[in-house]
C-alpha cells in the first residue's frame, strides 16, 4: 500500500532542497572570490592563489598594478571599448528590435532566421576571417576594430531577444498614441520605450561586461602590450609557470569588478520599475 506525503511534507522537502541548492551555488561563488581577494591583499609575493585571512594585509599589489606593469593603460583601453561598445550596440539593437516588432516589411522573417544561424556560428571559426579583414583595413592591432566586432557579435542575438520583448508591449498603447495625434517617433521614444527599460539595461551590462572579460578574440588581434585589454594584460601575469605573478594577477581581478559593479548598481532600478513607468508617460 502506497504512503502519500501530506502536502505539508512536500512543502518542507522543497524548501529544504531550495536552501541546499542556494548555499551550495554560494559556496561556488564566494569561495573563488574569497581566495582572489586574500591573494591580492595579503603582503609579500605569492606563487599560488591561498585562501588566509590571518596574514598581514597590504594595498602594496594595487600600487605595484599602475606602477610596474601597464595595467593602467590596459585598463583605460579596455574601458574605452566597454563603453563605446554598449553605447553603440544597445541603440543599434534597441532600434533594431523595435523595427523588427512594430513593421512588416520585405525579407523580415528571413532576416531575423539569419540573425540566428549567425550567432549559431563560434567566434573560433571566424578568427581568420577577422584576421584576414584586420589586414585589409590596417586594423590589426587597433582597439576600434575590437569595438567595432564586439558591436557586430553582439547584435544578431540581442536584436532577436529585443525584438521578443517588444512583442510583449500591447499594440493597442501605439493605436491610442495614433488616436491622439503621437508620431512615430513619440510612440518609441514616450510610449514603448520605457516599458523595455529591464531589457535594454540587461544589454548595456551583457556589452559592457564583454571587453573585460573576452580573451580570445583580443589576444588573436591586439598584438603590442600596450594595447591590450585588461584580459590579455592580466593573463601575462600567470603565463610563465616558473614566475607567476599571483597577488598582481588578484589585485587585477578586483578591479575589473569595480566598474561593472558601478554600472550594475546604476541599472538595478531600471530591472523593476522599468516594467511600469511607460504606462504612465504620454
Amino acid at each position: 500500500m502506497k504512503k502519500h506525503i501530506s502536502p505539508k511534507s512536500s512543502r518542507f522537502i522543497r524548501i529544504i532542497f531550495t536552501y541546499f541548492y542556494l548555499i551550495l551555488l554560494s559556496v561556488m561563488i564566494i569561495y573563488p572570490l574569497l581566495i582572489t581577494a586574500s591573494s591580492a591583499f595579503k603582503k609579500g609575493n605569492l606563487t599560488a592563489f591561498d585562501l588566509n585571512f590571518q596574514a598581514d594585509w597590504t594595498l602594496e599589489h594595487f600600487r605595484r598594478l599602475f606602477t610596474e606593469t601597464l595595467y593602467g593603460e590596459w585598463y583605460f583601453n579596455t574601458l574605452m571599448i566597454a563603453i563605446v561598445a554598449m553605447i553603440v550596440q544597445v541603440s543599434v539593437v534597441t532600434l533594431a528590435g523595435y523595427t523588427y516588432s512594430r513593421y512588416r516589411f520585405v525579407g523580415r522573417q528571413k532576416s531575423l532566421m539569419f540573425f540566428l544561424v549567425m550567432q549559431m556560428v563560434p567566434t573560433t571559426a571566424a578568427l581568420t576571417a577577422f584576421y584576414v579583414m584586420a589586414l585589409l583595413l590596417g586594423a590589426l592591432d587597433h582597439g576600434w576594430f575590437l569595438t567595432f566586432l564586439y558591436i557586430g557579435g553582439g547584435i544578431p542575438m540581442n536584436t532577436w531577444l529585443m525584438k521578443r520583448y517588444f512583442d510583449t508591449v500591447p499594440l493597442d498603447l501605439d493605436e491610442s498614441a495614433k488616436l491622439d495625434g503621437a508620431g512615430h517617433f513619440r510612440i518609441f521614444w514616450q510610449i514603448v520605450l520605457p516599458l523595455v527599460k529591464p531589457m535594454i539595461a540587461v544589454q548595456a551590462l551583457w556589452a559592457f561586461m564583454t571587453p573585460f572579460g573576452e580573451y580570445m578574440l583580443a589576444r588573436f588581434l591586439l598584438r603590442s602590450p600596450e594595447n591590450y585589454t585588461v584580459a590579455i594584460g592580466l593573463q601575462t601575469f600567470i603565463n610563465n609557470p616558473l614566475e607567476q605573478k599571483v597577488a598582481l594577477f588578484a589585485a587585477g581581478a578586483i578591479l575589473i569588478a569595480v566598474p561593472i559593479s558601478i554600472l550594475f548598481f546604476l541599472l538595478q532600478k531600471y530591472f523593476v520599475s522599468g516594467l511600469t513607468a511607460g504606462g504612465t508617460k504620454g
